[in-house]
């Protein structure tokens, strides 16, 4: 075989290689088209329905915890989803205001939709511990907990708990201008934190379910579609 011949060869096999790789390419955007344009009719006929985005407001308590910072104001860039692991709301909320415990949160969803705000935006809670996002550290001085009553390792969020953190995150993200990309698990800013300082002792936590997570951010992401905020849905 000469190098005429040889030469032929690897020009017809990189063709292939091109051409099977743009397929390829093509069927991932016109399967992720597909799912967003179901997506998109799915979202909307549970707005009709109400079993997303509801017209009334879900109820809305003030349960005040004492565990906050008094010295810090909270720079509100992010939002950190964690569910609460207890079998009761009323539990959950002992833990997350007992002086003892020292942990807390903005707000606490129960399964049935029911908000208990905990504390404002602009305060500090103590919900995050080791942390980074997106190279911010100590993610308690800049973003919002948000609890969600349950195991998401046991059962997975109900729509209404779904539906309410959304109708509790608009307003906060316009405000503050939170990107979706702000919106994360505390696993996931955990194990940032540990991937910058692996000498340092950050235990590994399996908070809400990378599933639910990503369940989450597809109804708010669709929800940003729908309503024309934004162009593509992840």
């Amino acid at each position: 075989m000469d190098g005429r011949t040889c030469s032929g060869i690897v020009f017809w096999c990189a063709l292939l290689l091109t051409v099977t790789a743009m397929a390829l390419g093509a069927v991932v955007w016109w399967t992720r088209q597909q799912r967003l344009t179901q997506e998109k009719e799915e979202y909307s006929k549970a707005i009709a329905q109400r079993s997303y985005m509801k017209i009334r407001d879900f109820e809305e308590k003030r349960f005040p915890t004492p565990n906050y910072d008094k010295r810090r104001k909270n720079e509100v860039r992010g939002v950190v989803l964690h569910h609460t692991g207890e079998p009761t709301v009323a539990e959950s909320l002992e833990i997350l205001s007992s002086p003892e415990r020292q942990v807390s949160t903005h707000v606490v969803i129960d399964t049935d939709g029911t908000r208990y705000v905990m504390a404002d935006p602009s305060v500090v809670t103590y919900h995050a511990g080791l942390s980074m996002l997106n190279g911010m550290e100590h993610c308690n001085y800049c973003t919002i907990g948000i609890e969600f009553q349950g195991n998401t390792l046991v059962a997975p969020l109900t729509n209404e708990q779904v539906a309410s953190a959304i109708e509790y995150l608009l307003p906060i993200m316009e405000e503050y201008h939170i990107p979706l990309t702000n919106i994360v698990t505390h696993e996931m800013v955990r194990n940032a934190f540990r991937k910058q300082y692996p000498d340092k002792r950050a235990d590994i936590k399996v908070d809400i379910t990378p599933a639910e997570y990503y369940h989450f951010m597809r109804v708010l992401c669709t929800y940003f579609v729908i309503t024309k905020q934004i162009k593509n849905c992840m």
